[in-house]
């Protein structure tokens, strides 16, 4: 009987603790760390935070946003690849994390931006920053403008690099903000993200010599679809990391701050990349060129003109729900002649349940060059024999 008695409440006990385990909110199974964030790339929508507003030391994830004004750099060609960047004292001087650079060494610009990527070379990060904006100072101030620009709030830099010191610091949400920048708009990155061995050559007064380059993201062999994208730590920061994948057409940002060692900085990001693409996908809705209506012209060869979408727009919607996204189709008026191909003429905005989930912007399909005399009074004799 007491048998009997004991299975019985071992199993009540287990269908019990089952129970309180589903119903536990994802913030809360097993992440160690002081502050976390999932985020969707391309809709910014956040689908997990613990304290992700929380004030914290970002350590070498801070190099996202130094990798980020490089690109940017690169892109507006003030700088090119081959550039040769003279690596002054300071930079030199850097500690943690480095590739030893010497002061005098003469490096490309591909070279130490491999380096930070790959590597998180502290004192390449400091000769790039220099070498862009003439001071890491002043590179520094260009960090914290880019960082207000996309809305990174609670976000201070004091230096390119990451290392420990007062006053700077960010948070979960605005590393995942910048996260999404680099990743949407300069997704060559990927290359070097992903990129678990490589070299450079140092080139001194005494001669040229190898130094490896190795991935400090271990998740590059452990989760598949990683595509990046920075790893830190320090004694203040402890252990960061702001992970990037892509699978099933989707794009996630998982960002841990503060984790007590390495394991559990790259197994938090795992449980949250895990939980992302458990749990949502991305439904696709009208492709690039649909047509969504007509616009009226003034004085152009045509009076209407097709009015189409400019780029397909995902929508994130959880999985194993039948969902509805409704479309607002909100078309301008009219357009005066002559009108550009490409020219804006509307948006259309979808929504759930009275929320918006995304918006593609309306486009003309066609050029549309203005009327001539000729064009105008054959029109207006027109309408005068239907008016008759």
């Amino acid at each position: 009987m007491e048998r009997i008695l004991y299975r019985l409440l071992f199993t009540c006990a287990a269908a019990l603790w089952m129970l309180i385990y589903t119903a536990i909110p994802v913030g809360a199974i097993g992440i160690e760390a002081k502050a976390s964030i999932l985020m969707e790339a391309e809709t910014g929508r956040v689908l997990h935070e613990h304290n992700a507003h929380d004030k914290l030391a970002p350590a070498s994830v801070t190099k996202i946003m130094t990798m980020l004004l490089i690109y940017e750099a690169l892109d507006q060609e003030r700088i090119k690849w081959d550039d040769i960047v003279t690596v002054s004292a300071h930079a030199s001087s850097m500690g943690g994390s480095q590739i030893y650079l010497e002061a005098e060494e003469r490096q490309t610009v591909r070279d130490l931006t491999k380096a930070v990527v790959i590597a998180s070379a502290n004192d390449a990060a400091v000769a790039m920053a220099e070498f862009i904006s003439g001071s890491e100072e002043a590179f520094v101030t260009q960090m914290n403008k880019k960082a207000r620009e996309l809305g990174m709030k609670n976000t201070a830099f004091v230096n390119s690099c990451g290392l420990d010191a007062e006053g700077h610091l960010t948070t979960a949400y605005d590393i995942a903000l910048m996260s999404r920048e680099i990743m949407l708009k300069y997704p060559e990155v990927i290359t070097y993200a992903t990129t678990r061995l490589d070299s450079i050559t140092h080139k001194t007064a005494r001669g040229e010599e190898e130094f490896g380059l190795t991935n400090t993201n271990r998740l590059l062999r452990r989760y598949s679809g990683i595509t990046g994208l920075k790893t830190g730590s320090t004694s203040q920061a402890m252990y960061c990391i702001s992970a990037t994948a892509e699978k099933e057409g989707m794009q996630l940002i998982a960002v841990v701050l503060a984790a007590p060692d390495p394991t559990a900085r790259f197994d938090g990001a795992v449980k949250l990349l895990d939980y992302g693409y458990a749990n949502y996908a991305l439904i696709a809705k009208e492709e690039s060129g649909t047509a969504m209506g007509e616009i009226q012209i003034f004085k152009g060869k045509v009076e209407s003109a097709p009015v189409v979408i400019k780029e397909q727009t995902n929508v994130l919607a959880p999985k194993g729900k039948h969902i509805v996204v409704d479309s607002d189709i909100r078309i301008e008026e009219a357009l005066d002649a002559p009108v550009m191909e490409g020219q804006r003429a509307g948006v259309v905005i979808y929504t759930h349940e009275g929320e918006e989930v995304g918006r593609s912007e309306l486009i003309i399909a066609e050029e549309i060059a203005k009327a001539s005399l000729g064009d105008m009074t054959g029109r207006l004799f027109k309408r005068w024999l239907f008016m008759g």
